[in-house]
């Protein structure tokens, strides 16, 4: 092997540093769509994990959904929680098992469809954010008739259906884990530009 000269300059490997999501984007009360004293208040919690099971301990998720109603709100900014206004936005980072809460409503149905959350992914090792949607077990009827959960083949639906599981202080409780890779993957989406 020979001696670079002076002048050469050899390129360096490539090595990822960040992006810091948990350090940069997390924002208080940013997991609260609505205050848990809401009278329509819903938990929505669940796992990161990765291809071999394990957590991720650096995700971030964000939430999209319309309100109870199925109305698309047009209420501006998210980052400042007045405890009443209802924008349809939420940012949660997950903690070092992976896990992450939300407090939101129930969706009501948009344009006919299946009630559903879209579901942003942030994550190391992701060039891209990941899209999903997070459905509600109660609503199987209006599964059916669900063009998105149509388009899915049949054995992988389960992935986009939250597992209902209780209600912890009268709240009513959904699981909805996201695997990144692997077994039973969780079903993402893709937009045109």
């Amino acid at each position: 092997m020979t001696e670079p000269k002076p002048t050469e300059f050899i390129q360096t490997p490539s090595q990822t540093v960040g992006p810091f999501y948990g350090f940069a984007l997390p924002y208080e009360r940013g997991p609260e769509l609505v205050p848990g004293r809401h009278p329509h208040a819903i938990r929505l919690h669940g796992t990161v994990t990765d291809g071999a099971g394990d957590p991720v301990p650096d995700a971030i998720l964000e939430l999209w959904q319309a309100d109870e109603t199925g109305a698309i709100s047009r209420e501006q900014g998210a980052l400042d929680r007045d405890g009443f206004t209802f924008t349809g936005f939420g940012r949660a980072a997950v903690d070092q098992a992976g896990h992450f809460t939300f407090t939101t409503v129930k969706p009501g149905s948009v344009g006919g469809g299946a009630p559903y959350i879209v579901v942003t992914v942030f994550a190391r090792g992701l060039i891209h954010h990941l899209f999903t949607r997070a459905y509600f077990p109660e609503d199987a009827e209006a599964h059916r008739r669900d063009a998105v959960l149509g388009a899915v083949p049949p054995a992988r639906r389960a992935t986009l259906v939250c597992v209902a599981d209780g209600h912890p202080g009268g709240t009513p409780s959904y699981r909805f884990d996201v695997r990144l890779q692997g077994a039973d993957e969780t079903v993402f989406l893709d937009f045109d530009a």
